[in-house]
């Protein structure tokens, strides 16, 4: 999963931001989506990166561009565009057939000056290459973002919520993404989108979460069984993004949140017997616990993540108020995720 550093020892987590901040941009959001539509939309696009979510995005955004008079074109890495890996030169041929302009570029070798050249050519830059690149990339492309001119800026936060989150969490990259949006609401000159999904759903399975353990039939609970986490797979995501880049009136200045699904880690476990038809154990990894584990790996990524999506705090979202409900655009549930996906593992 793509959820997003330095050492980290947990410390005392400053008062997180009103829940009722996350209201109100529901609330602007429904409002945008009733206004009439503004003059500018999106006609030159730039994606940068083709990973588990730029592809998706490319795949969607591509697809719906002719008919709206738009073109999308995709920033790799030099090394990614001359690769001879099978899996890549797959994507690259996939991108080219899709009609998408390929454009060398590099998030960490390349100076803001030089990324801000870049993104001078277009009027939307959308941020898919994930947390990879360093806790310092997204203030970094930000600042190429604004420093270019572009009319409109869907910056990598594809994911939680930070601000309910708030600073001071176990995850530092968060920290990070909230001086973004500080930077982002402290100008007018570009217009920027924030896109909330929650958790990629497939991360959720996958070993290296250690929420949901197949080969033992257990599903490890992160806080309580009674923790909610909201859920998106990346190809609605791709879909959605879309969906909210062209869509009529245009969203600007917002924050708008997505789900598939918003589930207890407790209704994880009956969905998965329910569709796999066997007993699944639950236990429960408590906030205190991961945090110890933490405190002893200050490094580990996935231990940060554990610990603050055990927290609860900004990881869940009601699937009603959503983008995609209020569109009535459907979206994969947990459900039909584990039928399609897990079919296989039935008792």
């Amino acid at each position: 999963m793509e959820v997003g550093g330095s050492p980290l020892v947990p410390c005392t987590a400053q008062p997180a931001l009103d829940p009722r901040a996350r209201r109100d941009d529901v609330t602007r959001m429904k409002r945008h989506m009733s206004n009439a539509e503004n003059p500018f939309a999106s006609r030159t696009i730039l994606v940068i990166g083709a990973g588990e979510l730029g592809m998706p995005v490319l795949r969607n955004v591509a697809g719906r561009a002719p008919r709206e008079g738009a073109t999308v074109s995709v920033m790799l890495r030099s090394s990614a565009i001359t690769s001879d890996d099978p899996a890549k030169r797959r994507d690259l041929a996939e991108i080219r057939d899709l009609g998408i302009e390929v454009v060398a570029g590099d998030l960490v070798e390349n100076s803001v000056e030089e990324l801000a050249a870049i993104f001078s050519g277009y009027d939307t830059v959308i941020g898919c290459a994930g947390i990879a690149a360093g806790v310092e990339t997204p203030m970094k492309v930000a600042r190429a973002a604004l420093e270019s001119g572009i009319p409109r800026y869907f910056p990598w936060q594809f994911g939680v919520d930070f601000e309910v989150i708030g600073r001071g969490s176990p995850q530092d990259i968060f920290d990070s993404q909230l001086d973004v949006r500080e930077l982002l609401r402290g100008q007018d000159d570009t217009e920027w989108v924030v896109i909330s999904t929650g958790m990629f759903m497939n991360y959720l399975f996958e070993p290296g979460s250690g929420m949901v353990d197949l080969s033992t039939d257990t599903v490890n609970a992160l806080g309580s069984l009674d923790t909610a986490v909201t859920l998106t797979t990346p190809e609605d995501i791709g879909v959605l993004t879309a969906e909210i880049l062209f869509a009529a009136p245009r969203i600007r200045n917002e924050i708008v949140y997505v789900a598939g699904d918003t589930v207890t880690y407790g209704e994880v476990a009956e969905t998965l017997e329910a569709v796999l038809e066997r007993p699944f154990e639950r236990t429960v990894w408590s906030v205190s616990t991961l945090l110890d584990e933490l405190a002893a790996d200050p490094d580990n990524m996935t231990r940060k993540y554990r610990a603050v999506f055990a927290q609860g705090r900004g990881v869940a979202w009601d699937k009603a108020d959503t983008f995609n409900a209020i569109r009535g655009i459907p979206t994969t549930d947990l459900r039909t995720w584990v039928a399609s996906n897990l079919a296989g593992n039935r008792a």
